[in-house]
């Protein structure tokens, strides 16, 4: 009789071997559902986490956002927005690209004072267009041959030289009577301007041409529709 067999029992209640019978404890369900329970609600936490440092991080351009949709941007100051004044040629010191101030309207050649100089090793050029410039109704100044920083040294069209306070109107006015000049400031007082003629010179632009150019100077820019600043 096995050791297993209790007392009094035999027969077929008789246990045989000497292996005692291994116990498994049974699983536990509600363990294993709050732990998956658990799990999930860690995911979560770390999610909602993330999505918080991602809110705080890019909350500046999302503000922005907002007040560009609703025009709380530069426009508040009254100023127009930079595409616009790119397209009106003007610039942050209210200059226009046409004429001096905004509103203002280029002087009239009768108000332009001309040095004609000549750059050139062609004789006579300075005096035959400083004659063209005074029939279309410009002041002649001074005419003769370049400074010995120009002689000889131009190659462009010409130079249109004049003191800062001159303005770009005066410049433009003169720049209708010839294609291709370029434009140089100096330490001059007065309001005259020299134009220096280079090596490209060939002779003014024709009359009809140049009234042409000079009536459209005159008149100002109409002002863009369809403006974000009201």
């Amino acid at each position: 009789m096995s050791m297993l067999t209790p007392p009094g029992m035999g027969g077929k209640y008789r246990i045989t071997g000497d292996r005692y019978p291994r116990m498994s404890r049974p699983r536990n369900r509600r363990r294993l559902v709050f732990t998956a329970f658990g799990s999930v609600l860690a995911l979560g936490l770390v999610g909602w986490g993330t999505l918080q440092l991602i809110d705080v991080f890019s909350g500046d351009s999302r503000d922005q956002k907002v007040r560009a949709a609703h025009g709380t941007g530069e426009c508040e100051r009254g100023d127009k927005p930079p595409a616009e004044n790119a397209k009106s040629g003007r610039s942050d010191s209210g200059q226009s690209g046409q004429g001096g101030r905004t509103g203002e309207k280029p002087p009239k050649p009768s108000q332009i004072t001309v040095n004609v100089y000549n750059a050139t090793t062609r004789s006579g050029l300075a005096k035959d267009t400083a004659k063209e410039l005074e029939k279309r109704g410009f002041k002649i100044g001074k005419v003769g041959n370049a400074p010995t920083q120009y002689d000889k040294k131009v190659k462009a069209t010409g130079i249109l030289l004049g003191a800062p306070g001159a303005g770009h109107g005066a410049f433009n006015v003169l720049g209708t009577q010839l294609t291709g000049a370029q434009t140089k400031n100096d330490a001059r007082d007065g309001k005259d301007i020299d134009l220096i003629i280079g090596n490209r010179f060939k002779d003014l632009v024709g009359q009809k041409d140049a009234d042409k150019a000079l009536a459209a100077l005159a008149k100002p820019s109409p002002a863009p529709s369809g403006s974000p600043c009201r």
